[in-house]
């Protein structure tokens, strides 16, 4: 299934925001395939120490906003990657009060834009070249795209749009470029005290299979389009969310 660990080849994935809750299960997913080694990333050294001594994986320390870190990072990442994972970002502005003045709404807009968009042009810029043929670039959206969630949602669907051109970018290698866009995720650091349980439920039950989302359920989705049988599947926006969000 994956795409180099065959006749003693490794498999080299890389993935941002690393340490915790839907960039640590990606993280597993791909550690537990033989002959995968894996990078995390992150801005909190003990945290990221934590998850990789967890998933016998490796990490670097770096916030991907930052140019001179990213490049920094990028000087110490093998030659050749396979899998790029841009999962890096968040709500900047989840559990904030709402921004007053214009001064305020300016600087919100654009803390969620550099974190969710910048974070993933940076890194990709950084390393295109040294993504080998055929290789992967994974973006992790958000269903905030769909529903009018402010400057969150607005970076999400800028997430989508970037993708599509990187696929057109990249194509001519055999490179893939898609994004993932999860809806309600439980036990991930993003809602921890800032859902209550009767807005939950409410979420929950936008769901067509009234289930709650699971880091896991993206890690596997991830993993899939690592794989040679995605080999075809380029430029696209794939959700995952019960049907809390439809494309027809």
């Amino acid at each position: 299934m994956a795409l180099r660990c065959e006749d003693g080849d490794l498999l080299y994935v890389l993935v941002t925001g690393g340490s915790t809750g839907i960039g640590k299960a990606i993280a597993r997913e791909f550690a537990d395939i033989s002959g995968a080694r894996v990078f995390i990333t992150g801005r909190t050294e003990s945290a990221l120490r934590a998850t990789a001594e967890e998933l016998g994986v490796e990490y670097l320390v770096c916030d991907h906003s930052s140019p001179a870190q990213v490049a920094a990072i990028a000087r110490r990442l093998p030659a050749g990657l396979d899998v790029i994972v841009n999962n890096a970002g968040g709500n900047t502005g989840f559990g904030k009060p709402t921004p007053d003045g214009l001064d305020a709404i300016k600087h919100a807009w654009i803390d969620n834009y550099t974190a969710n968009v910048l974070t993933a042009v940076l890194t990709v810029s950084a390393l295109a070249a040294r993504i080998n043929d055929n290789g992967r670039v994974i973006n992790i959206g958000s269903i905030a795209a769909e529903n009018g969630s402010g400057s969150y949602g607005c970076a999400k669907a800028a997430v989508s749009s970037w993708t599509v051109g990187l696929a057109k970018e990249l194509g001519h290698r055999g490179i893939t470029a898609n994004a993932i866009s999860p809806g309600f995720i439980a036990d991930t650091e993003f809602f921890r005290g800032h859902l209550s349980a009767e807005r939950e439920l409410a979420v929950v039950s936008l769901s067509h299979n009234n289930r709650r989302g699971t880091p896991e359920d993206i890690a596997a989705l991830a993993v899939f389009l690592a794989s040679s049988g995605a080999a075809h599947i380029t430029g696209q926006t794939l959700n995952v969310n019960g049907g809390s969000f439809t494309t027809r």
